[in-house]
């Protein structure tokens, strides 16, 4: 494991998954490069956000991309955009992560980390439910099959404001 990323290795080797319901803050302004060109965050306002940060050696990771496929199939009629942003430097590690694990939703980067500082990401893999507003209604760390069914309802409850 040859990465500059290992800042988030002892954390994603707990295990620990938590969910915070945050009060309404405002997501930060931040922009990736994805395939299709730039992505700033601020371009999907309108949408609920299911904003997954992510790295090719993190198992929970693994586990957790098919039901980000689910959920991008589920609810993009209802306005979800599932965004899963890579923190890897090594773009080839990504590219077989990807072959074995194939994302159906929007894939973005930030190999030097700037976005994933901005959102104060603690642990892989970090997400954040952000509504319409682009204000952030929900922050979880981890990802464990028994999270799926909150973290899914926190969804709903937000594509439903």
């Amino acid at each position: 494991m040859k990465s500059k990323n290992r800042r988030f290795l002892p954390l994603a080797i707990v295990f620990l998954a938590f969910s915070t319901a945050v009060p309404a803050a405002q997501a930060p302004d931040v922009s990736w490069a994805t395939d299709q060109g730039e992505l700033p965050l601020e371009q999907l306002r309108g949408k609920v956000v299911y904003l997954d940060f992510w790295a090719s050696w993190c198992t929970p990771c693994r586990q957790s991309f098919p039901w980000m496929n689910e959920l991008q199939a589920r609810y993009a009629e209802q306005g979800l955009v599932v965004v899963g942003v890579n923190l890897d430097k090594d773009r080839v590690l990504v590219e077989r992560f990807l072959a074995k694990y194939p994302a159906q939703f929007t894939v973005a980067y930030d190999p030097n980390g700037d976005s994933a500082a901005s959102f104060a990401v603690k642990g892989m893999p970090s997400s954040y439910v952000i509504d319409r507003d682009g204000e952030i209604r929900l922050s979880h760390v981890g990802f464990r099959e028994k999270d799926r069914d909150a973290l899914e309802a926190r969804i709903q409850e937000v594509l439903g404001r």
